[in-house]
């Protein structure tokens, strides 16, 4: 297939994917867990920086170019070479997991934890969620009901306003910190182990898991700048990705460095929503609670709106005795019943999920990526995906609450893991089997390719 459009992109058509990346990736998340990375990394900061980056900034990245390189039109057909039913329980376990059971509740509790939370009593705590949940996803629901245009715009003006907000904490920051990042003291398990606590901490932004979900927006979009050829469009995507993902890093560093320079003033914090309560408080007082409440639950309103609609969309197509519309409300009501578990909870359960999820989701993006080495055959995804199964179900056991990972069945499973499977330590414990089952697989198909050659040639 060649290109529409022959000619090379202007800077601004670069600049329109740009920011459509950047829209996508940047939420809620990626604003708390940075910054709570840098209280729990302390004079390590920027090593646990480096961690986050991988799983954070490059794999984001990398599952777009996965649908792009596939020509996937969704997270379903990444997962198609192993099947169909594989390929339906994993898009159904990506969308709940940034859908209503983890995802799409942070939206509503990460405003209402920064700005709203402070301003009340604690004791209406509880309420003022409900109501604030409540109204967030009663707005969500109707703005998604049928598209509106008008959010759109408050959109592209909610974006530059924020980021402008953010910019001026930043500087703040540089100005008059808090204190010196390089002489906090960092907690235990970062003290030896930074780069890759802070890999496993990326996993909480869910942008890879995002990223293969909307990752068919970005290239019908270059798609529409005639960018049709599956490798010009992996090409424009990969370049626009560099520029969204560079700024994504640039607040990413700020952000680290910033939590780490707080614990000079507070103690390290159980979540990132309760950093950046003292952060707006230290600098910016009860009008940085306000103006950053305002424009931080419009901003992840507009980030809601996206995952209900698209969860919708996804499970109308494949489910489809309920319309778009049935499937909005589920989702907008299981979201605002998540919600109201709290951030914390939240966090504490989507970890399980996360540390399950995201080996799969990295051994998929890697093998879409060079699939064409390999000619996508499915042998190859099915003893690289076999072979990482147990060590993720251990993953997943070891990291639940302490109600299910401290009980007889999760001490023995950890013990085991810890035992026989190679860095399980820090939690990347299905490398090697991932590895030892691509070579399984590579090895099948080449023995397949070249029996499947010579009889060729017999035959010739």
């Amino acid at each position: 297939m060649e290109d529409l459009n022959k000619k090379p992109l202007s800077l601004k058509q670069y600049l329109v994917v740009s920011s459509l990346l950047f829209a996508l990736f940047f939420g809620a998340g990626n604003l708390i867990f940075p910054l709570h990375l840098g209280q729990l990394a302390g004079s390590n900061w920027w090593l646990a920086m480096l961690g986050f980056f991988c799983t954070a900034v490059v794999l984001p990245l990398l599952s777009v170019l996965a649908i792009s390189v596939t020509h996937s039109k969704g997270v379903y057909d990444i997962g198609k070479p192993l099947g169909g039913a594989f390929a339906l329980v994993f898009m159904v376990l990506i969308h709940a997991t940034i859908g209503p059971l983890f995802g799409t509740p942070r939206t509503a509790t990460v405003p209402f934890s920064v700005g709203v939370q402070p301003l009340l009593p604690e004791k209406y705590s509880h309420l003022g969620l409900l109501i604030f949940s409540f109204l967030f996803f009663l707005a969500a629901f109707l703005l998604s009901y049928k598209e509106s245009s008008i959010m759109k715009s408050i959109g592209k003006l909610l974006n530059p306003v924020f980021l402008l907000l953010l910019f001026s904490i930043f500087l703040l920051g540089f100005l008059h910190p808090m204190g010196s990042a390089a002489n906090q003291v960092a907690t235990s398990a970062y003290q030896n182990g930074s780069f890759f606590n802070g890999f496993l901490q990326g996993y909480n932004t869910m942008d890879a898991l995002a990223g293969l979900a909307f990752g068919v927006t970005v290239v019908t979009a270059v798609n529409q700048l005639g960018k049709t050829n599956p490798l010009s469009n992996a090409k424009v995507t990969a370049k626009a990705g560099l520029l969204a993902e560079g700024l994504v890093a640039v607040i990413y560093v700020v952000l680290v460095w910033l939590g780490a320079t707080t614990l000079n003033q507070f103690k390290g914090s159980a979540d990132g929503g309760t950093a950046f309560n003292q952060l707006m408080g230290y600098y910016m007082g009860n009008v940085g609670h306000a103006l950053l409440a305002t424009l931080l639950t419009l901003t992840c309103l507009t980030t809601a709106m996206g995952l209900v609609a698209a969860f919708a969309q996804d499970f109308h197509k494949h489910f489809s005795f309920l319309s778009y519309r049935q499937w909005l409300g589920l989702m907008c009501l299981a979201s605002f019943m998540t919600a109201n578990f709290g951030l914390d909870t939240i966090i504490q359960w989507s970890t399980p999920m996360l540390m399950f999820l995201y080996p799969f989701a990295m051994v998929l993006i890697l093998l879409s990526v060079f699939s064409p080495l390999f000619k996508r055959d499915s042998v190859v995804y099915l003893f690289v995906v076999l072979f990482t199964t147990v060590p993720a179900l251990m993953d997943m056991v070891s990291s639940f609450p302490p109600v299910v990972s401290q009980s007889a069945f999760g001490t023995a499973v950890t013990n085991f893991q810890q035992s026989y499977l190679p860095l399980a330590s820090i939690g990347m414990d299905w490398v090697v089997p991932a590895m030892v089952g691509l070579l399984v697989g590579l090895t099948v198909h080449f023995v397949k390719s070249n029996k499947q050659s010579s009889r060729q040639t017999v035959e010739d």
